[in-house]
């Protein structure tokens, strides 16, 4: 398995592609009667909407005259994102969203997650996983190997935690996450003692929002994923949010820097990281016994 994420790659550098672009002062319209194409081939491929072609980016590097360091930086990017992550193989049961989102978090280096309505993906036992996923099979027509096959994927999202270098992972809940039952008494407790176990990773913070105190800002469960650079090629944050059917990814630097506002200003009411500990073995204990 590559230590790289190809979504992540195509995104760098369809980015890539388009600085170049703008650099040379040319539109897209201009680039695809300077090489033949359609213009909606050139926006695709800036937007990273389908999978760049070596033989398409070396095209465009000769047009744009890229030197040799770069064009082997970029060469680089382009094989790499022509490898296939280990979620496509689940393609057949997870939405396109989902699958994007995988692939976002794969090349992650540090993620801030808020979760107002349940245990995040990263962060849940096999069985609370399929709770969930169950409660959503009884409203969509999915067989329940298929929904299986999404429990599986879900679960092998978490292989990020433990890679080297790890994710980084800062996590605030609601302190009604730990309290709403998805589950039977045995599974919550094992999902809290889960939580109570994975926090003591070094690369893993978890912190409670309490019921009782100062509600800082109403805001529904967001993640804020951020990037380092690869073959000298940087990645923007990026926000992505579930709801029933899809996950939604927002780029944009004002909808990022609104995102990561949210996040410092609800850390701010939520409790230390050691009495979230407490908090969460106790529930576990007088609440799921």
């Amino acid at each position: 398995m590559p230590d790289y994420s190809p979504t992540v790659r195509r995104r760098r550098l369809a980015a890539e592609l388009r600085r170049l672009r703008e650099q040379s002062g040319q539109t897209a319209e201009q680039i695809a009667e300077a090489v033949g194409w359609s213009t909606s081939k050139i926006s695709r491929y800036e937007l990273a909407r389908t999978g760049l072609k070596p033989t398409d980016v070396r095209t465009l590097l000769d047009h744009y005259d890229v030197g040799s360091s770069r064009r082997n930086e970029l060469m680089a990017l382009a094989r790499e994102a022509t490898t296939k992550g280990w979620w496509e193989s689940y393609s057949d049961v997870l939405p396109s969203e989902y699958s994007d989102l995988i692939g976002l978090e794969d090349e992650a280096r540090s993620c801030l997650i808020w979760q107002a309505e349940c245990v995040p993906g990263l962060l849940q036992t096999p069985e609370y996983a399929r709770e969930i996923n169950e409660g959503f099979r009884q409203v969509a027509a999915m067989p329940p190997s298929a929904m299986e096959r999404r429990v599986q994927a879900r679960i092998l999202r978490q292989r990020i935690l433990t890679r080297d270098p790890p994710l980084e992972v800062s996590a605030v809940l609601d302190e009604s996450v730990l309290l709403r039952q998805v589950a039977d008494q045995l599974v919550m407790r094992e999902q809290l003692e889960r939580l109570v176990e994975i926090g003591e990773m070094p690369n893993i913070t978890i912190r409670i929002l309490p019921l009782h105190g100062k509600r800082p800002i109403m805001a529904a469960s967001f993640a804020l994923l951020m990037f380092g650079e690869a073959h000298d090629a940087g990645f923007h944050d990026v926000v992505s949010t579930e709801n029933l059917t899809s996950a939604l990814a927002f780029h944009g630097e004002t909808d990022t820097y609104l995102y990561r506002l949210t996040f410092e200003y609800i850390i701010k009411s939520a409790l230390s990281s050691a009495d979230s500990k407490v908090l969460i073995a106790e529930t576990a204990e007088q609440a799921w016994r």
